[in-house]
């Protein structure tokens, strides 16, 4: 299993306008992304807990979240032995199903045997308590598989550390919609979530923690070019030696990289970036032989073959299911 990530120590690099412009591209792919990976966050609990309590979205098969909204506790991840002493403020996010568990207890076997508790309301005034909003993230989209695959199983972070001082004023906005006073929980708890989730992405992607994939190849600057231009223009015929050109690399060097960057050879890169932008097009009701030559297809049959092996289902089965609308790069 993979280590979580923990950005609690790192400090941020010193900006330059190149950088900062660099960034702001970079930003603008992770945002295309994001959204087409139809990401669906839900809250389960919100509340608090005091005494002796555990808490945990372990088995569902799903990834989740933990915001702690006030007191501390601490995280025990069980298969791989580690525990992380949290506060108020910090967040774990799961992007796989890890079997986990959060308690007032250091000891493991004393927060494994802690009893499961109902939570009360939050309510800050309450000595000795932990306050939680916990929550799953789902992921429609079909070529998910392909582009999670290779973050870190969990990410901590931190909201006193020098890492990612851009979300503190979003755990702010957490904490009073938690205590807003209604008997349903705030719906804008679960977008401002949302916002949390994509400055994490961000953060692996620029601080390397994603192993291989397409957002190892985000993190990397030489690479934003060539991706903004698949993106913009999935039907082009993309040769190897195009690839390299955009990327100001010879072909051989260019090759290298990239396969050691991306996991994957740079045709099978395209056909997944052509894939996901199929499963928009075809989301938003464009026609299948219109959508096979958008993505640069001039035949209805290597689509089809194209799609099913990589999203794993032919593009009429998928347009039959109902896959929403996702939005495209601006």
């Amino acid at each position: 299993m993979q280590k979580g990530a923990a950005y609690d120590r790192i400090s941020p690099p010193v900006a330059t306008s190149a950088k900062i412009a660099m960034s702001t591209r970079q930003d603008r792919l992770i945002h295309w992304l994001l959204g087409s990976l139809e990401l669906q966050t839900t809250l389960f609990h919100l509340g608090q807990y005091c005494g002796s309590w555990k808490a945990s979205t372990t088995g569902l098969a799903r990834a989740g979240f933990h915001v702690i909204l006030s007191g501390d506790c601490w995280l025990h991840v069980i298969d791989s032995g580690e525990k992380h002493a949290l506060q108020a403020g910090d967040a774990v996010f799961f992007l796989r199903d890890v079997n986990h568990l959060l308690s007032p207890h250091e000891d493991v076997a004393q927060a494994s045997s802690a009893p499961r508790t109902a939570m009360a309301p939050v309510d800050l005034s309450v000595p000795c308590s932990t306050a939680l909003a916990c929550g799953f993230f789902d992921f429609k989209a079909p070529l998910n598989n392909v582009f999670l695959g290779s973050f870190p199983a969990y990410v901590i972070v931190s909201r006193d550390r020098s890492a990612l001082q851009e979300i503190r004023p979003i755990f702010d906005l957490i904490l009073a919609e938690a205590q807003h006073g209604s008997e349903e929980a705030s719906p804008l708890i679960t977008r401002l979530v949302d916002l949390l989730f994509f400055y994490v992405v961000r953060e692996l992607c620029q601080q390397h923690e994603v192993s291989a994939g397409l957002w190892a190849v985000l993190a990397r600057p030489e690479f934003t070019s060539l991706l903004e231009a698949i993106v913009h223009e999935p039907g082009r015929d993309w040769s190897v030696e195009d690839m390299a050109d955009l990327s100001r690399m010879s072909r051989a060097t260019f090759f290298k990289r990239f396969t050691q960057t991306a996991g994957t050879s740079p045709s099978q890169f395209l056909a997944q970036i052509r894939m996901k932008l199929a499963t928009q097009l075809i989301g938003e009701g464009l026609s299948l032989a219109r959508t096979a030559e958008a993505v640069g297809y001039q035949s209805d049959a290597a689509f089809s073959r194209a799609f099913k092996k990589i999203t794993g289902t032919l593009p009429g089965a998928f347009r039959r299911a109902g896959h929403g609308v996702a939005k495209q790069l601006a």
